[in-house]
């Protein structure tokens, strides 16, 4: 085990940017989306552009409908 060999290798789990696998992990800002609760009708913030046809739903309502 070299002392100085700590630079490479590392398991793949470094954040060089060999390929981009991972990018969900990078540190910038998301874009955040406002709209409406199709339950309650409270405003959200999400963190996709929403489209009609597909409901929404607030943290509250969301964290109840997954229960």
């Amino acid at each position: 085990m070299g002392s100085g060999d700590s630079s490479m290798g590392g398991g793949g789990y470094s954040s060089s940017s060999s390929g981009g696998s991972g990018g969900y992990r990078e540190r910038r800002p998301r874009e955040m989306f406002e709209a409406t609760c199709s339950n309650c009708g409270k405003t959200a913030m999400v963190p996709f552009r929403p489209t009609s046809g597909k409901p929404v739903y607030c943290d509250d309502c969301f964290s109840r409908r997954r229960a």
